[in-house]
């Protein structure tokens, strides 16, 4: 028999791993944006990016620069694969999101209208 509450759990863990590779590939990006490219480092907040006193606009542009593939261009092979990295795994973290509320609007369905 299949239980929607099971399911929903375990695509909630397997989002909350995904989340935290996503945070390490960032850190990872940042980390070789220091040394390739110190003007994109400085232009996204790099050294302030996973901090409160961050700017959340320098944040976007770094949302911006790898959603529009902006990064094909650039000089280094490191930071184009990084970037790629990236991009996949926020479309599989949105993918993963979507499953998630999907299972809790299954869950609640069961729970209270049946």
């Amino acid at each position: 028999m299949f239980s929607a509450v099971a399911f929903f759990w375990s695509i909630l863990i397997i989002f909350i791993i995904n989340i935290l590779r996503y945070i390490s590939s960032l850190r990872a990006l940042l980390f070789v944006l220091r040394q390739a490219d110190p003007m994109l480092y400085q232009s996204i907040d790099g050294n302030d990016f996973f901090t409160a006193d961050g700017q959340f606009n320098k944040r976007i542009r770094l949302v911006r620069y790898i959603n529009t593939q902006s990064y094909l261009n650039h000089h280094n092979a490191d930071v184009v694969f990084f970037c790629e990295r990236l991009r996949k795994q926020f479309l599989l973290t949105k993918a993963l999101c979507g499953l998630a509320l999907l299972c809790l609007i299954a869950v609640v369905i069961t729970r209270y209208l049946w």
